[in-house]
């Protein structure tokens, strides 16, 4: 089993959408025993908190289902576990490496637009902030079909170590 964690701020937003977003996906391509999938945020900000009404909203609008979820902050566990952490953006990335065991591979951090080789300068905003969470949903789902394709290649060689 490969396990895929999202990461943003304060896991209220961004990384449970992609989270539950993904695990649809993962769903529809009948890969739920092949890929596990998490969210956690960089800080304690929203710990325990669940998600945020507006990404709530956001995903029942898309039929995507949205399953309990309490905001917490990443582990040495996680870091340890995870097969792929995907930041949401920059600081989330810098946060993510600064925060990393020394025994971690800092190969497996990934920002979320790493899949879009002719946009390195993408962020997913938070809307937390901006309030735009259709912006949001729209931005993830324009990113993580090929996060799954490039996953799904990846499992019959047992590592998910991407490059880009």
């Amino acid at each position: 089993m490969k396990r895929v964690l999202f990461v943003c701020l304060g896991n209220i937003c961004r990384s449970p959408m992609a989270e539950m977003m993904f695990k649809q996906l993962i769903r529809q391509r009948h890969l739920e025993k092949q890929i596990s999938v998490d969210s956690v945020a960089t800080s304690r900000y929203e710990a325990g908190n669940p998600i945020h009404l507006g990404a709530r909203k956001e995903l029942k609008q898309h039929q995507i289902p949205c399953e309990a979820h309490q905001a917490r902050k990443i582990t040495s566990r996680d870091f340890d576990e995870a097969d792929l952490i995907i930041g949401m953006d920059y600081q989330n990335i810098s946060t993510l490496k600064r925060l990393a065991p020394n025994t971690v591979d800092t190969k497996k951090i990934h920002l979320a637009a790493d899949v879009l080789p002719d946009d390195a300068s993408f962020e997913i905003a938070d809307p937390w902030y901006t309030n735009n969470f259709d912006q949001t949903y729209t931005d993830l789902a324009r990113l993580l079909p090929k996060w799954l394709d490039k996953i799904e290649t990846r499992l019959p060689h047992g590592d998910l170590a991407l490059e880009f």
